[in-house]
């Protein structure tokens, strides 16, 4: 076989075989394909796209380009289960999640990712913990996540290494958005986990990476078929991002309300919703329920019992963290020098945020990175974000700013009071979770 043919046959629309696709990966991840001939191939599959079966051998060919872990030898007393986000702002769901859905049973090997653009990274926030090690050996993540039922660490470099290569390629060539190969990239790097079921939470709106709600379905029924048809039962949520998930953006913000919903001291209603239906989908995709009613009920004894904040605080500390972090969690989190509410210049009803911009506004307070290599400041971020529908006058605030200095502060505030749109009128508030999708539901519609 030669790169070029293979480069042909897509090019012309052709459908190709498993092995053709095997090929061109295991040159991808060698280097016996050129960059060039990468960036033509992901420009076919752009303007030509892959059926099914193309699109899963895609994706299990990157999964086979470097580590799948094996979990047989560890003889697991319960379901391998993880979930994965398309990322937004204020979306600190995984922080709760693990603990939660391992709290009843299942094992999580959850390996995130970090924040870019105008999204949070869940490792840049596990980072605000002193001590906390996101780049554990392999023998100790996996001994974690049998001791205790999860571990949410960083990806390695022996982790689907197709892919890295050709995102880079990708992202410098147009080609980033295209629906098999955004499916073969985030599943290769998740079913390298050796999960036995995954649930997908795809957000939909202005400050998600697919803004069209059409395109969002078209994403998630393309991640189930194609993770269905590699063997892991999967299901997916289409979840809104026109506004902040949450009370908070930014990394130690965000890991503060993260514990507090754990604890029980306060709960987002929006955060709470998109978590317990996400949680309830792990539990039924991985058999750990048999219906959502009995999955809501195990979820709320492992908050109500304490149980998911203590395999929290367990896993916090088998990483490196405090032992005592939940307990003492506002002395361990870094502070912002400045702390500063922002109000409105006048009194109404908050009618609509541009969350992207309101993401940008905690990356120019150094709380998130524009490039790879950025420099984080855990410290800096938003909290007691007003959501759609809430009144804000002289007494309720926009939001916190958590600034380093009195000036980054003062430039935050304009940008925070660009991005929000206030009126007279209460506004009709967009759902939470717009659909889930499944194998079963796909197949009928």
């Amino acid at each position: 076989m030669l790169p070029q043919e293979i480069i042909k046959a897509k090019r012309d629309g052709k459908t190709l075989s498993p092995e053709q696709i095997a090929f061109f990966v295991q040159g991808i991840t060698s280097g016996g394909v050129t960059e060039g001939q990468i960036a033509a191939f992901a420009m076919a599959v752009y303007f030509n796209g892959m059926v099914m079966p193309e699109r899963v051998a895609l994706t299990e060919a990157m999964m086979n380009s470097g580590n799948v872990l094996q979990w047989d030898h560890l003889n697991l007393d319960g379901p391998i289960v993880d979930k994965h986000s398309t990322g937004g702002v204020s979306d600190s769901v995984s922080l709760m999640l693990g603990p939660m859905v391992a709290a009843c049973g299942g094992y999580v090997p959850m390996i995130a990712g970090r924040g870019l653009g105008h999204t949070g990274g869940t490792l840049d926030k596990f980072e605000s913990i002193p001590g906390y090690n996101i780049q554990p050996d392999q023998d100790d993540f996996q001994r974690i996540v049998k001791e205790i039922g999860v571990a949410i660490i960083g990806q390695t470099a022996r982790i689907a290494p197709a892919d890295k290569r050709f995102y880079s390629i990708r992202d410098v060539t147009a080609t980033v958005d295209s629906i098999p190969l955004i499916t073969a990239s985030i599943l290769s790097k998740k079913l390298s986990a050796g999960l036995e079921a995954l649930v997908m939470d795809v957000k939909t709106g202005n400050g998600a990476f697919m803004t069209d709600l059409e395109k969002s379905r078209a994403l998630a029924s393309s991640i189930v078929q194609v993770a269905n048809g590699a063997g892991v039962n999967t299901s997916a949520l289409i979840t809104d991002m026109n506004q902040a998930l949450g009370d908070t953006a930014g990394n130690a913000t965000e890991m503060r309300e993260a514990v507090e919903y754990l604890i029980g001291k306060r709960r987002n209603p929006r955060l709470h919703e998109v978590t317990m239906a996400l949680c309830a989908q792990m539990l039924l995709r991985s058999g750990l329920a048999t219906n959502t009613a009995e999955a809501e009920s195990k979820l709320n004894d492992a908050l109500d019992s304490g149980k998911a904040a203590e395999v929290f605080g367990k896993m916090v500390h088998a990483l490196g963290g405090p032992a005592d972090f939940v307990e003492r969690y506002d002395h361990y989190l870094p502070k912002a020098p400045v702390i500063m509410p922002v109000y409105a210049d006048a009194p109404g009803y908050v009618t609509q945020v541009a969350t992207r911009e309101l993401g940008l506004v905690v990356v120019s307070l150094g709380g998130g990175r524009t490039n790879p290599e950025d420099a984080v400041d855990h410290a800096v971020g938003l909290s007691q974000l007003a959501s759609i529908g809430s009144y804000v006058d002289q007494d309720k605030p926009l939001a916190m700013i958590h600034a380093r200095d009195e000036a980054a502060a003062a430039m935050a505030a304009v940008e925070l009071k660009a991005s929000i749109g206030l009126s007279e009128n209460l506004p009709t508030l967009d759902p939470v979770v717009y659909e889930i999708l499944t194998k079963d539901s796909i197949k009928e519609s």
